[in-house]
């Protein structure tokens, strides 16, 4: 487990949030690094394949992309993204040494009947493998849903709650849905 210390302003998160409609093809994914001070540091973009299988590629693509050694934790807004397609955040945990925090909003009884799409039997098995989400309540009082791997809990709630201004969304992950959603608004996908 990594330890966050509460006073390095200079720590670096990399979140990757996403942008689409049902009718598009693809999924706009925004990835901002920013400092624990809110400073952005960073910007990438990629895309996923709507229904399809490959966002965990995806996103380490963007790691890999940015080629920066002073990234600390990887926030995932949400793992179920793009009608079904499952980023694996462990996977991604084990490939870059880094922390990566999972975040969603809501509780739910699960997805599994609604999952479809391309190798559904697949899918419906790698959300099944995936780890059941802990709530956390943040200095704002609301409540989000994590799964974490690289750290403990009690790290993932200082470290979320130093990047929640207001609210339950981390800035950084705020930031990088509007990317995508600006970024989707001037493609034709």
């Amino acid at each position: 487990m990594v330890r966050f210390h509460g006073n390095k302003k200079g720590l670096r998160v990399f979140a990757v949030a996403e942008s689409f409609e049902k009718h598009d093809k693809k999924s706009v994914l925004a990835g901002i690094v920013m400092r624990r001070d809110l400073i952005i540091d960073g910007i990438v973009y990629a895309d996923t394949v709507v229904g399809g299988n490959d966002s965990t590629d995806k996103v380490l693509s963007m790691v890999n992309r940015l080629g920066r050694n002073d990234i600390n934790c990887v926030l995932l807004g949400g793992l179920i993204i793009s009608l079904f397609n499952i980023v694996n955040g462990k996977y991604i945990n084990e490939k870059t040494g880094l922390p990566v925090i999972a975040i969603s909003y809501n509780k739910s009884l699960g997805l599994k009947d609604s999952i479809y799409g391309v190798n559904q039997k697949q899918k419906i098995q790698d959300y099944l493998k995936l780890e059941e989400r802990k709530p956390l309540k943040l200095w704002t009082g609301k409540t989000i849903y994590v799964r974490i791997w690289g750290l403990d809990l009690l790290d993932a709630l200082h470290l979320l709650n130093s990047l929640v201004i207001q609210g339950s969304k981390p800035e950084p992950l705020r930031l990088a849905t509007l990317a995508a959603r600006a970024y989707r608004k001037n493609l034709k996908y």
